[in-house]
């Protein structure tokens, strides 16, 4: 076996399990879950539809690169939505299963094994980031984001020494927890550093659609680049998916763009990968990037949640609004109920409502793991349900006063 797989980390929701698995919740009360980033809200009605139409297509194999049309869509997609010049449908946009998947497997294609490598992550992150960077035989440095930082990563902070070693930087924006989105100088400011230290940027944006001033939606990297006249996005890949900006996450669709050489070397090794999109996701795919309309009102829906938690919490938690994303990432001690961790096993025991200890989010570095005492709230179920949810954690808070 790969000795490597014994450096991977429990994955933070079997670590929740292990840690509610002696309770029994309140029967009379429903349970709610605000701990799983999965979106409950309806998918598209005409996705659906398309899906049906396109059930011949099963008798097909799909190709790696996918069809033209698909890319073709995400290439107008992504000039509409972060003003780029332009962008090659046929050298600079590959579907992917998902960001996930994709996450994953970019670390294993370019990586260099025996150059001593190191992969930059946020802290706290999504774990798919560090799975990829140990399996791919990389050394990990953690950039911590707390409240110093503003939830931000910090690349001020990093030495010479580190950016020299440094093969690839995974970031995320908007975060996942915290909902923080870096903007145009900070991207660009990244930009720079890999072009002095020749590394690669891996820019998670699957969060970049649920955001809460139409006038100012998140800034991508490939936007960043483009307002550098840097139109070959050299060294830049972004990683895309419908899962919360469409409410598709059984579609498992995405796809990255970017540099047209990381794009090629990318191809290659995901044709021996074996995944391929099937082509009925596809179809569905054209028809969910083809629309602006469901993403609007889908964000609508959030908002309308994250205004209810404030109105019924913020008088009794320190909540902050994210700038994007569905989560709130919140700091409990002031609850008066315990730690993170407490406070999740308080929450379900008394309740039956779950979130995530932030801490599961996190790595110890720099003698302070920035996920500690902090708990992740997706505000993914119905809004009744989140308004149901948000005075059951009221009604947990009285009690402990």
């Amino acid at each position: 076996m790969n000795r490597d797989l014994d450096k991977l980390h429990q994955y933070p929701f079997e670590r929740l399990s292990s840690l509610l698995s002696e309770i029994v919740p309140p029967k009379e009360l429903a349970h709610i879950s605000l701990s799983v980033g999965e979106p409950k809200h309806s998918p598209p009605s005409f996705v659906e539809e398309t899906i049906a139409a396109s059930m011949h297509k099963l008798s097909m194999y799909p190709s790696t690169k996918g069809a033209l049309e698909f890319r073709q869509v995400i290439s107008d997609w992504l000039k509409n939505r972060f003003i780029l010049k332009d962008i090659d449908a046929n050298t600079q946009v590959l579907p992917a299963n998902g960001t996930r998947e994709a996450l994953f497997a970019f670390a294993q294609a370019t990586i260099d094994r025996e150059n001593h490598p190191l992969i930059l992550i946020p802290n706290p992150f999504y774990q798919i980031y560090e799975g990829a960077a140990l399996l791919s035989g990389a050394r990990l440095h953690f950039l911590n984001c707390n409240e110093a930082t503003g939830f931000l990563t910090d690349f001020s902070s990093v030495t010479a020494e580190v950016w020299d070693a440094c093969q690839l930087i995974y970031i995320c924006s908007p975060g996942n927890p915290s909902g923080a989105v870096l903007g145009m100088t900070a991207l660009q400011e990244l930009i720079n550093l890999a072009d002095r230290h020749n590394f690669i940027i891996a820019s998670d944006e699957c969060y970049s659609e649920i955001y809460y001033n139409e006038n100012n939606p998140p800034t991508g990297l490939l936007e960043a680049c483009a307002k550098m006249q840097r139109n070959d996005y050299a060294r830049c890949i972004v990683f895309h998916s419908l899962s919360k900006r469409s409410n598709l996450p059984g579609l498992r669709s995405g796809f990255i763009a970017g540099d047209a050489n990381i794009i090629a070397s990318f191809l290659r090794y995901r044709t021996y990968h074996g995944c391929a999109m099937s082509l009925i996701t596809q179809s569905a795919s054209i028809a969910a990037w083809s629309d602006e309309v469901h993403v609007k009102k889908n964000r609508e829906k959030y908002r309308q949640k994250f205004q209810i938690f404030q109105q019924i919490l913020g008088d009794s938690l320190p909540l902050n609004i994210p700038d994007a994303g569905f989560y709130l990432w919140v700091n409990i001690l002031p609850a008066g109920v315990g730690n993170d961790e407490i406070f999740s096993r308080e929450l379900f025991s008394q309740q039956n409502v779950t979130v995530l200890p932030g801490r599961y989010l996190g790595r110890l570095s720099n003698n302070s793991n920035p996920g500690e005492n902090y708990v992740r709230m997706a505000l993914v179920a119905t809004v009744e349900e989140c308004r149901e949810a948000a005075e059951r954690i009221k009604q947990l808070i009285a009690s402990s006063s």
